[in-house]
């Protein structure tokens, strides 16, 4: 709900009588308090049909997240997300904008919102100090999607930290209603250890340097828009992306699996395109994106340079639900590209495997095992272990791994090829060859066994040693 609130030339209007010219530059003249969201959601589309002055209350907090299955990571956010808060205002409006930094941050902060027109973007007005807030106003003269982003030294570290967020200037005539608004931000990451290594990871200032990133991801995790947590949608609905490019250092090559972009706002200015396969966001860019869902299913968002989706995290969710139209998909093209992810994924040898840590118990193994299962497993067999009818067996009672778990394990250790009988179906895939340690291989089919009905049990190392080199 937007907070209404009045300003000095209203007072002025209530003290010197009312006229019908007067109510109307009332009316006019009131102002209102932005409403800010978290991702993936956007505020409301602005229907007032003139402009007013906006009030932005916008804090910045330094806060522990999750950056990826059993690994944190020191986010710098705007109003606690990364991305920061979607802040929408309409083509005139008059912006007073109040940045606050947490008392209990270390560093000052300020922002340059690429849709203020003057110096720095507003980032020589707003450089703020933990425990103290800064105001400062602008109007904003042209419409678009816009970055906002940390301008403070080191202006690299912050940004990489996670300070950026989206700016929507909506248009006088405001935007094409459409039936779902979604907002999505890649930003790539640079961790002292190597993507998957657990722990709280510190940010690594050389690779970012030499803009070598461990993660590429959607809005700040991981996994941020997959399962429960990815975007839905209804066939015949059209769905408009509010598509933001943090960087610091990477250019975004946006698709979505699937589909073809109806309409694209190239960098999120006026140029319209039509018909769209993968669309490039910049660095501290934009797009919007906007096509209509005909047909049911999981349609996959990536960066389509393609190791980042599959290696590094930039992937999510788009579930359609309704009635299918075999006359426009028949369901084939989706095994096609599951299969070619998953033989280029997982037969890149990682040079230096952090030391792996040791569970002792049943219940510490099954913790361990399910992040290893998130993380390495998940993709092809799904994060219920329901699999993928024709391409990847399910793991959910599974009559392969409760029959024998020593070829399940040796399956992982060793990969596999050709003909297996799971649950009754006969499938004939490719199971590459996981480069896992003895112990993560022990904790992943321990997890498995005792989830999604299986028969339970415990795998150990020795068990993996013993079962890897048997026949």
């Amino acid at each position: 709900m937007k907070k209404i609130f009045c300003f000095s030339t209203v007072c002025f209007l209530l003290v010197t009588g009312c006229s019908s010219q007067k109510n109307s530059e009332q009316t006019t003249s009131q102002g209102e308090e932005a409403v800010l969201t978290a991702p993936p959601m956007v505020p409301p589309p602005i229907t007032r049909k003139q402009s007013a002055k906006v009030m932005v209350k916008l804090e910045v907090k330094e806060q522990i997240g999750k950056i990826a299955e059993g690994v944190d990571y020191t986010f710098w956010t705007f109003g606690g997300t990364v991305p920061g808060s979607f802040i929408r205002v309409r083509e005139g409006d008059f912006v007073e904008f109040h940045l606050r930094n947490h008392p209990d941050n270390k560093m000052p902060h300020n922002i340059d919102l690429h849709a203020v027109t003057g110096p720095g973007g507003g980032a020589t007005s707003s450089f703020t100090p933990p425990g103290h807030e800064t105001v400062f106003s602008f109007q904003v003269l042209n419409p678009g999607l816009y970055v906002y982003h940390c301008a403070t030294a080191p202006v690299g570290m912050h940004i990489a930290n996670g300070m950026y967020g989206l700016i929507l200037v909506e248009p006088k005539e405001g935007l094409p209603k459409v039936d779902r608004e979604y907002y999505v931000m890649q930003g790539d990451f640079y961790t002292k250890g190597r993507h998957g290594e657990g722990g709280l990871q510190p940010f690594d200032m050389a690779k970012a340097i030499d803009e070598h990133p461990e993660y590429v991801i959607f809005n700040g995790s991981v996994g941020s828009l997959v399962g429960d947590k990815g975007l839905t949608a209804n066939v015949g609905e059209t769905v408009r992306l509010y598509v933001g490019n943090g960087g610091p250092n990477l250019i975004s090559s946006f698709h979505v699996i699937g589909e073809i972009f109806d309409n694209v706002s190239i960098e999120g200015g006026d140029t319209l395109n039509h018909n769209v396969q993968t669309t490039l966001i910049p660095a501290g860019g934009s797009a919007i994106v906007e096509f209509k869902v005909e047909v049911p299913g999981n349609f996959i968002l990536v960066d389509h340079s393609i190791f980042r989706a599959f290696n590094k995290g930039a992937i999510g969710w788009l579930k359609v639900t309704g009635n299918e139209n075999k006359t426009i998909y028949s369901g084939k093209e989706e095994e096609q590209v599951y299969l070619a992810e998953g033989g280029a994924i997982q037969t890149i040898p990682d040079e230096k495997p952090a030391p792996p840590p040791v569970a002792l118990t049943k219940a510490e193994r099954i913790k361990a095992g399910e992040i290893g299962f998130k993380q390495n497993c998940a993709s092809c067999h799904q994060p219920e272990g329901q699999g993928i009818p024709g391409a990847f067996p399910p793991l959910a009672a599974s009559s392969y791994l409760n029959g024998n778990v020593a070829q399940a394990i040796r399956a992982i250790a060793n990969g596999l090829q050709g003909e297996i009988i799971v649950n009754g179906v006969t499938y004939n895939s490719v199971m590459p060859k996981l480069n896992l340690t003895d112990e993560d291989i022990a904790n992943i089919v321990t997890y498995v066994l005792n989830t999604w009905k299986n028969k339970g049990g415990v795998v150990t190392p020795d068990d993996v040693r013993k079962a890897r080199d048997r026949k």
